[in-house]
């Protein structure tokens, strides 16, 4: 805790000039049918202001989540609202806020993981968040979107529906896709009313919220594309604009994207996918898809031992980490990690080291994306005995990459 800036819980009657603090620092306002929505979701008991007298200056939360994890779902602490009014910057006042955080989730037992999506990539690697997940950003040109003999599955059909039919089917594709995902979070309804709301303020000059549904052959819904087109200039249409995509199996999969490719006076979709997004081997000319990468979904380890042994590992693996995080103390040390496909456990040890990483490096590589041979590379794990890297990096990786499908904010969809 700062001594000129002590920080607590915000009450109800703090929270929406807290709220205007935080929001005000991304440039951003809040009208007040979207502080309804975002108090209505807000855990009180796990905000921290930060205050110069009576008056926030910054602050920091948590949403209770859970996310989909190599071969299990574990709890997380999904941090937001985090921001320090200009007025109060290069005090140590974000610092203050991060490890109040973190200190408060570790003693009293909560969560093992902390994950935030940055606003900003070069601030979170002090505090020991890693990027786990990257997404693709998209942008296809419809007019060489040819796709190859035999990805016409058929047997199928696509619906547009209106929000209130949609809801509860797209709400069922979504679980069921997130069950055999990586980095998916679970949405309980008020990220649902998020995630479809369809204001002004959500659309950004482009239309109003499509749902396009698909049906399998016996008519259950297996696939869904949420988008909107534009933004609309006078006649000029400049995109589809894909805001969410998710499909069961390959049949929805094809489908939904013919469907997007077929929309006609748009010359362009755009959408934020995974890196390894199938949809160009769908086409006979792959370059149809121009792609370009950003970092998503950052992790932090809050409590080493139980983090580690609460994921599963691709191929057997018994390795002596060696970890210093200077941040969070009760992290620094020796640790023994034995795991497979079934199951896993870390516990302190006084063995020799195998590898020596920090908890950025064990954060980012943690969802199965970021392999530990890449941060070897760059000089941020060492191999203290030979052959250890291969092995480690070979069991945290994972079939896929990991994936999140959320917005600029972790719990906000």
């Amino acid at each position: 805790m700062s001594d000129l800036h002590p920080l607590r819980p915000v009450t109800a009657e703090e929270f929406e000039a807290w709220a205007g603090v935080i929001t005000g620092t991304y440039g951003e306002d809040l009208s007040a049918e979207d502080l309804a929505r975002e108090r209505a979701a807000v855990e009180l008991e796990r905000t921290l202001g930060a205050f110069d007298g009576d008056v926030p200056v910054g602050g920091a939360a948590v949403y209770t989540r859970a996310l989909t994890v190599p071969g299990a779902v574990l709890p997380v602490a999904g941090v937001t609202w985090v921001g320090v009014a200009p007025t109060h910057r290069r005090r140590g006042v974000l610092t203050s806020l991060m490890r109040e955080q973190l200190t408060g989730l570790y003693e009293g037992g909560g969560e093992e993981l902390a994950v935030l999506r940055p606003s900003e990539a070069g601030i979170y690697g002090r505090y020991g968040y890693g990027p786990a997940s990257r997404g693709a950003l998209l942008r296809c040109d419809k007019r060489a979107m040819d796709f190859l003999p035999g990805t016409d599955f058929g047997g199928g059909r696509i619906r547009l529906l209106g929000r209130d039919e949609a809801r509860p089917l797209v709400e069922e594709v979504y679980e069921r896709v997130r069950l055999g995902a990586v980095g998916w979070p679970d949405r309980p309804g008020h990220c649902w009313e998020t995630r479809l709301a369809d204001g002004p303020d959500e659309r950004d000059g482009a239309s109003a919220l499509r749902h396009a549904v698909h049906r399998d052959p016996e008519g259950r819904a297996d696939g869904y594309a949420l988008y909107r087109i534009g933004p609309i200039r006078g006649e000029q249409v400049s995109a589809v604009r894909v805001m969410e995509f998710a499909a069961v199996t390959g049949r929805a999969y094809a489908a939904l994207w013919r469907f997007l490719a077929g929309i006609d006076l748009v010359p362009w979709i755009e959408y934020e996918g995974a890196v390894d997004e199938p949809l160009a081997h769908l086409l006979t000319d792959s370059r149809a898809v121009r792609s370009r990468e950003v970092d998503r979904l950052w992790v932090r380890l809050v409590d080493l031992p139980r983090a580690l042994a609460g994921r599963r590992y691709a191929v057997p693996l018994e390795v002596v980490l060696q970890v210093r995080d200077d941040f969070c103390p009760w992290n620094s040390g020796r640790f023994l990690l034995r795991g497979d496909s079934e199951g896993a456990g870390c516990e302190r040890t006084g063995a020799a080291p195998d590898l020596r990483l920090g908890p950025a490096e064990l954060g980012a590589a943690f969802l199965g994306g970021t392999t530990l041979a890449s941060l070897a590379h760059a000089g941020r794990v060492e191999e203290l005995r030979p052959g250890a890297l291969a092995r480690a990096s070979a069991a945290f990786r994972g079939l896929r990459e990991p994936f999140y499908p959320g917005g600029p904010a972790f719990p906000a969809y």
